[in-house]
């Protein structure tokens, strides 16, 4: 029987130690990641009381200020995201989703430089109701959210 509890105690203790080694090896591995693969949500307002710096990646939500939308000669397009505190500028080079328009809630990716908000992605929204739940909680907070129903 003492030869049992000995082998007990031998096992927790190798399962014990196991699951430390685990643990260390996610958060070395945590701590070694670039910077870039953590992006951050930010409303425009957020964005405006708290510039941050332009080698920051990170993710802007709002709706499309209406009448803001203009496309030069080339690919690159400028238009205003607001969350109805703020307006922040945006430019993107590339092709907008097909249901990218103005009233109409996006998600950008990108960096602030120099008081624009230069998207390196827009990203597609499932349908024409659809929001990302960061941006419908940035809308609630100042209060200009309505229903898609409504």
């Amino acid at each position: 029987m003492a030869g049992m509890k000995s082998l007990k105690k031998t096992r927790r203790i190798q399962v014990i130690g196991l699951a430390g080694v685990c643990v260390a090896a996610v958060l070395l591995i945590l701590a070694l990641l670039p910077d870039d693969s953590f992006q951050f949500f930010r409303s425009p307002t957020e964005v405006a009381e708290a510039p941050p710096p332009p080698n920051e990646l990170f993710r802007i939500g709002g709706l499309v200020v209406e009448g803001s939308i203009e496309a030069d000669d080339g690919e690159t397009i400028r238009f205003e995201v607001t969350d109805g505190g703020a307006i922040i500028p945006v430019s993107y080079t590339g092709i907008l989703p097909d249901l990218f328009g103005e009233n109409q809630g996006m998600v950008g990716q990108g960096r602030y430089v120099n008081g624009t908000f230069e998207a390196v992605e827009i990203l597609a929204r499932h349908d024409e109701t659809y929001m990302p739940k960061e941006v419908i909680d940035a809308l609630k907070e100042q209060g200009t959210y309505v229903e898609p129903d409504a």
